[in-house]
């Protein structure tokens, strides 16, 4: 079961540090002017945990202009046993990040002995591992150093257990790279060509946005600090929300696409085709599976029953999880068809529809459904 403490977190967090209510967050930002340092802005603060005061332990990072990286970096290390609801300083004096318990995307130091992870530094090439080859930004190091950490004491288990490594993995992939890649300048396919269409909103651009306007009459620090709370705030409950999607719906699927890959030959002697026994998250499953189970032939379709209709689905696998392009779509004879006439085309009773693309079909039953499927594979 997925435990309440990060729910907890989430409703205290939102109560007691919103920027309406404590426009400083429980940050301390220095105000350092031509390298003469001034006494810090120390805001109150409450431990999000226990309510009890708690500034033994301070994380750094840069103040003026923030990134995702950065939020979403002092988001994940205030929610390790070491660091819980430290207090945040936004300083680029050198003298006083060296005080502190943590420094992060800042003092161009790379040393997780020390706490110390910035990823700006001449010579920086550290990645996750894994398969994974992004280098890595602040988020991605505090990530790679506790993200185990985090994960284990949601599924209320030891940090060896085999579902703590799976979640780190597939978190990593899902969610922390792109933050990682975006900060780090790297582009997402290799090619020349101009992107189709442009979007911008990605979490990092949305945290991006929240940064004071250029033209803001208000740019104090005050303002900017309230700001990166903001930020925080935003990047770590997105991260909590596929924390806990993970655990609660992406992980129970994996035991149904693995029952479902051990039965394929009795549905059909081709093995192409799984029959779910309910409808979840298959996707990324199935693809990792067939790489970790040596699956040959490939799996060509998916069927699963609809949970609002009852009828079933015959969904095409794509060639990778991003592409929308299928291993072998349902034929262009069908597509656009409904009803009667889809089944009259088909020779199958019961058919529902076949969309436009051919990704995706449906029929009343499960064996007109397989009937489907069976026929696809043969065209």
């Amino acid at each position: 079961m997925f435990s309440t403490s990060f729910s907890h977190l989430q409703r205290v967090f939102a109560l007691r540090c919103s920027p309406r209510r404590h426009p400083l967050f429980p940050l301390m930002a220095d105000t350092l002017t031509s390298g003469s340092p001034k006494k810090p802005r120390v805001c109150a603060f409450s431990d999000v945990a226990s309510g009890q005061a708690n500034q033994k332990k301070r994380v750094g990072t840069h103040n003026g202009s923030f990134h995702c990286d950065e939020a979403l970096g002092c988001f994940l290390i205030r929610l390790t046993s070491k660091f819980a609801s430290a207090d945040v300083v936004r300083t680029r004096n050198p003298e006083l990040l060296e005080s502190l318990d943590a420094v992060l995307d800042v003092g161009g130091v790379y040393d997780p002995s020390r706490d110390r992870y910035d990823h700006h530094q001449k010579g920086f090439s550290e990645v996750f591992g894994h398969g994974f080859n992004t280098k890595l930004s602040s988020a991605g190091l505090v990530y790679k150093h506790y993200g185990k950490e985090i994960i284990a004491k949601e599924l209320q288990r030891d940090e060896s257990d085999p579902d703590v490594q799976r979640l780190y993995l597939a978190i990593y992939k899902s969610f922390i790279e792109a933050i990682d890649a975006i900060d780090n300048g790297v582009n997402q396919y290799d090619t020349d060509q101009p992107p189709k269409y442009v979007n911008n909103t990605s979490l990092s651009s949305r945290v991006g946005r929240l940064n004071p306007n250029w033209n803001d009459p208000d740019q104090s620090p005050e303002k900017e600090d309230a700001a990166f709370h903001e930020a925080m705030s935003l990047s770590g409950n997105e991260f909590l929300q596929s924390l806990r999607f993970y655990v609660r719906s992406w992980l129970p699927a994996r035991a149904i696409v693995i029952d479902s890959l051990s039965s394929r030959k009795d549905i059909d002697a081709s093995g192409e085709i799984i029959v779910l026994n309910k409808s979840c998250p298959w996707k990324l499953h199935l693809f990792e599976l067939e790489e970790e189970l040596k699956i040959d032939p490939q799996i060509k379709y998916a069927l699963y029953q609809d949970e609002r209709s009852k009828s079933w689905r015959v969904q095409a696998v794509s060639v990778s999880p991003e592409s929308f392009e299928s291993r072998k779509a349902l034929p262009s004879a069908w597509r656009g068809l409904r009803d009667d006439e889809l089944s009259k085309e088909t020779g199958i009773p019961g058919c529902v529809f076949v969309h436009m693309s051919g990704f995706i079909g449906g029929n009343s039953t499960l064996e007109g459904a397989l009937a489907m499927a069976k026929s696809a594979l043969s065209l």
